[in-house]
């Protein structure tokens, strides 16, 4: 199929792009990397009455990661924080989940603020910036906002973005200094089925700053908060971690789809919060 006809406005200004979004009043859609746009428009899945290209704005593609964190442009595509030595040593997670998303056709097209608006309740990169406790810069006609990611996420590509609303800067706070990725699919690159992150940082008490998120088992990539609190300040000791295990599976919701089933989705859950956690306790993954 072909898309159905639309209007092609290509702003050169991030101030034109809201522009252009608040006079089609909901009906505009955003093309960045257009790896999901483009298909749903092939699909004829949307049928927005505009199209705004933002790839010609300059300064949306701009890394600025340090020790304290920092932020990353909008625009910025999977290949490069793949490749940037700044992301590798302060936010490896990041890295690290990059390359588990699509091949090398897609990392190099797709962007990091799209894959938020996107909202793919499996995408790796929500997943990634909820552990991180990450928040996103949107710009409308009326201003500026910052908006967590916690709170950005509402259901299956559904985000808490108003009609006008652009993501100009993905911000991240100071990274905890290790962290575990667990990840199941089909096939290599493949849509996850279900995906674990967490995040910590070691001291002489124990494990603190803990967020241990997961997607594929809600509406939503889910932060367990519960889980996260019986880990704080602990030695992630076998018993600690099978509790957090349980306060994570008490919280999740998963249904039934083409990729599995909600009963299998929870013993995934398990198998792999524990997985994480115990390579969390041993030193954590590698970029």
């Amino acid at each position: 199929m072909k898309a159905a006809p639309f209007a092609y406005v290509r702003p050169s200004s991030v101030a034109e792009a809201v522009t252009a979004l608040a006079e089609h009043e909901g009906m505009a859609r955003v093309l960045a990397g257009g790896q999901s746009l483009v298909p749903m428009l092939n699909m004829r899945l949307m049928r927005p009455t505009a199209v705004v290209d933002v790839n010609r704005i300059p300064g949306l593609d701009t890394v600025a990661i340090g020790p304290e964190g920092g932020s990353i442009g909008s625009l910025t595509r999977y290949s490069t924080l793949e490749a940037s030595a700044d992301i590798a040593a302060h936010l490896a997670l990041l890295t690290t989940v990059t390359r588990h998303i699509g091949d090398r056709q897609v990392r190099n097209r797709g962007t990091i603020g799209g894959s938020l608006a996107q909202a793919d309740p499996v995408g790796e990169m929500p997943l990634a910036c909820l552990a991180l406790g990450a928040s996103v810069l949107v710009q409308s006609v009326s201003g500026t906002r910052e908006v967590p990611v916690h709170e950005l996420l509402l259901g299956p590509y559904w985000t808490s973005l108003e009609p006008d609303e652009l993501i100009v800067e993905v911000r991240f706070p100071t990274a905890p200094s290790l962290f575990a990725f667990s990840e199941v699919t089909r096939r290599h690159n493949d849509f996850a089925v279900l995906a674990v992150a967490v995040t910590a940082t070691r001291t002489g008490e124990g494990f603190t700053g803990v967020r241990l998120a997961a997607s594929g088992v809600e509406a939503t990539a889910i932060l367990a908060e519960d889980a996260s609190a019986v880990l704080e300040g602990t030695s992630l000791s076998d018993a600690e971690i099978a509790a957090a295990v349980e306060a994570t599976v008490d919280v999740a919701d998963p249904s039934d789809d083409v990729r599995a089933s909600a009963e299998y989705r929870v013993h995934l859950l398990r198998v792999h919060v524990r997985r994480a956690l115990e390579r969390l306790r041993d030193g954590g993954d590698r970029v």
